[in-house]
């Protein structure tokens, strides 16, 4: 019996954890148009030089809250994003899940979430990222984030530059 108790204070610790993690998280909307979006960030993409970052993922999603923390408040990680790349949130959940556009992207979600997508400024996709590459611990381990945003930044992608 005292295993018992023991296990369902362990799970209601972990799942208070989690939604903690998800109190304030709102980086997802489900309503929006996400094929509208991804248009228009490669449109920004092209004015600006840049490759489109796209995160899929929800509201609901533990990891897509930490990875939006750790790149909220780390002004490297911050800076590699805004100088390189226009980011676009794609909601997958069960309100909406976009298959139209996870069908055009490679059915990124194959791999669980969050998933990065990098689109360059022509509306190619040109990477798929499992999240979980990048994950240590209870984290996201900031070198391999820095190191795959540099790997899959437009000045890597041109070959005059290799």
């Amino acid at each position: 019996m005292k295993r018992y108790v023991l296990l369902a204070c362990v799970l209601g610790v972990f799942g208070a954890l989690q939604a903690q993690d998800l109190s304030t998280f709102h980086a997802y909307h489900p309503e929006e148009d996400a094929a509208a979006g991804l248009q228009r960030a490669v449109k920004s993409a092209s004015a600006a030089h840049k490759n489109v970052f796209v995160e899929i993922g929800g509201n609901w999603c533990v990891w897509c809250a930490r990875f939006a923390e750790l790149s909220g408040t780390d002004h490297q990680i911050d800076s590699a994003l805004n100088t390189d790349f226009v980011v676009l949130h794609v909601n997958f959940s069960k309100e909406n899940m976009n298959l139209p556009l996870m069908a055009r992207l490679g059915y990124p979600q194959r791999f669980g979430f969050p998933v990065f997508v990098i689109v360059n400024d022509r509306g190619t996709v040109v990477h798929i990222q499992n999240s979980e590459y990048l994950e240590q611990g209870k984290g996201y381990n900031k070198k391999m984030i820095l190191s795959f945003l540099d790997d899959w930044s437009p000045r890597a992608l041109d070959p005059a530059s290799y």
